[in-house]
């Protein structure tokens, strides 16, 4: 480094050290951006279901149901029974993941039923998220589960009785919690 070099770099530290030293010593006051959230608001957006059920709230639907919400307001986006155009594919593709083309779809792929539900209650429909009742997310989990084969036309979902599907693919998933220790 030449002298000319080390005399630039010894003033551009000074002048950064001036910089800091004219900081003041505490960050103020902060700047008054949104409001603060209520409890209630935060009870909304906590609805995250865990594979095992818990915190399901209350309701119930059959794929019956199902296929009348699903024709108002899942349709447009996921096509005639689950098919997909314009948006993906909710049905097909049991056995392919193991193929060098996989179909990964709800019954294809997803190991758990509590996840259709908590998918479809907080994101769908696309164009208006978390607007979906209890009960419609019910039918619709149950009938995209019918469609996929997996339950029964009539069979009724509910906080017991959705846990307890096995979805095809239920063990094709290995789980590494709690992380064990890697030698």
């Amino acid at each position: 480094m030449s002298t000319s070099e080390r005399s630039a770099l010894v003033a551009i530290c000074a002048a950064a050290l001036a910089a800091c030293a004219s900081l003041p010593s505490s960050p103020g006051k902060p700047p008054a951006f949104g409001a603060a959230v209520s409890a209630e608001e935060i009870a909304r957006s906590d609805i995250s279901i865990p594979p095992s059920g818990a915190g399901l709230p209350a309701g119930s639907g059959t794929a019956k149901q199902g296929a009348v919400v699903y024709g108002a307001k899942c349709l447009a986006c996921h096509g005639e029974k689950g098919t997909g155009k314009p948006a993906d594919a909710l049905v097909g593709g049991i056995g392919s993941l193991a193929t060098a083309r996989p179909v990964r779809t709800v019954g294809s792929y997803w190991p758990y039923a509590t996840t259709l539900f908590d998918y479809l209650r907080r994101a769908m429909p696309i164009t208006n998220p978390l607007s979906l009742s209890d009960d419609e997310v019910y039918a619709v989990s149950a009938y995209v589960l019918f469609l996929n084969g997996i339950v029964g036309e009539d069979m009724v979902m509910n906080a017991q009785t959705l846990p307890q599907v096995k979805m095809p693919n239920r063990d094709g998933f290995v789980s590494d919690w709690p992380p064990r220790a890697r030698n």
